[in-house]
């Protein structure tokens, strides 16, 4: 059924809206995806923090032109069954349920993404994005690395003691 204007009013503000917000929104190919496939993307991509949404694309350059930071963005990709992924917390994240939904349903293909800043990046680019860590396993490689000087400090300190105690408890029973 068909969107009556004010319907398509409301959708291009609520894509505008989350345009704005977005850190980066993925764009994909989903031809040839079922419906139930499209459910199960959009239950998991919310978990983290992700939102999925199938619009025209007619309506998303609508929206990107209503965008002041945006309106000057490539729209040139935005062509044939495309869906929108989009993230306010982190830039990653959109790509990476995407890659990881599309190893089990390969109908999924990056077709770019567009930047919080307006740039069109390529779908290569979308996919090293895809494979980087998430933001909290960088926040623990950094915390990981920054007490690795302390727990280096402990263990020697504790190595140093035990081996005196060892020392001691070898003279006592002699």
């Amino acid at each position: 059924m068909a969107l009556t204007k004010l319907e398509k009013d409301d959708v291009v503000a609520e894509v505008a809206g989350l345009l704005k917000d977005s850190k980066m929104t993925v764009v994909a190919k989903y031809q040839g995806t079922t419906v139930k496939a499209l459910q199960t993307l959009r239950k998991d991509a919310k978990g983290n923090g992700t939102k999925v949404k199938v619009v025209k694309n007619r309506l998303v350059i609508k929206a990107l032109a209503q965008n002041d930071g945006l309106k000057d963005a490539d729209t040139s990709a935005l062509q044939g069954m495309l869906l929108y992924a989009f993230n306010a917390e982190d830039e990653v994240a959109p790509a990476q349920i995407l890659n990881t939904f599309a190893k089990t349903n390969p109908t999924i293909e990056f077709v770019g993404a567009i930047t919080a800043e307006g740039t069109f990046i390529s779908s290569d680019d979308v996919k090293a994005l895809a494979l980087l860590p998430s933001k909290n396993e960088l926040i623990a490689q950094v915390i990981a690395t920054l007490l690795s000087p302390v727990h280096d400090v402990t263990n020697a300190l504790s190595g140093n003691l035990h081996a005196l105690l060892d020392g001691v408890a070898d003279k006592a029973t002699a």
